[in-house]
């Protein structure tokens, strides 16, 4: 089983390391992208159930990836929601977590981030 991500990210470049982050752990595709708050949200409004694991940035090239988080939860109950920021502080990881989200893990910890999904991933 693939598991579907929605990436949520405006940097081009990071778009594509976590596509190929997540590439090299098997069965996960990137389904959609989104750059903006705005973009995301309304992904997820015509995609009900479209996604498996959500990865959000917290600052976007307009809102932020807290106004993504409820929205997420909406569409769907049985997504897994992380934040993966350069701003996760102990702070902002309670204030993620009291929104909804499932984890948040800084990008600096590129291993935390391939142990959390390889941990999602269907055993072979």
């Amino acid at each position: 089983m693939t598991i579907r991500v929605f990436l949520v990210e405006d940097t081009h470049h990071l778009q594509n390391a976590i596509r190929d982050l997540l590439q090299s752990l098997g069965d996960f595709a990137v389904v959609s992208t989104a750059r903006t708050e705005a973009e995301a949200n309304l992904w997820l409004l015509d995609n009900p159930g479209g996604w498996d694991l959500a990865v959000i940035d917290l600052i976007l090239e307009q809102g932020t990836g807290m106004g993504v988080i409820a929205k997420c939860r909406r569409s769907n109950d049985g997504g897994r929601v992380m934040i993966f920021s350069d701003y996760a502080t102990p702070g902002i990881r309670r204030h993620c977590l009291g929104l909804g989200a499932h984890v948040t893990i800084a990008k600096t910890d590129v291993n935390v981030f391939m142990d959390y999904c390889a941990a999602l991933a269907p055993a072979n």
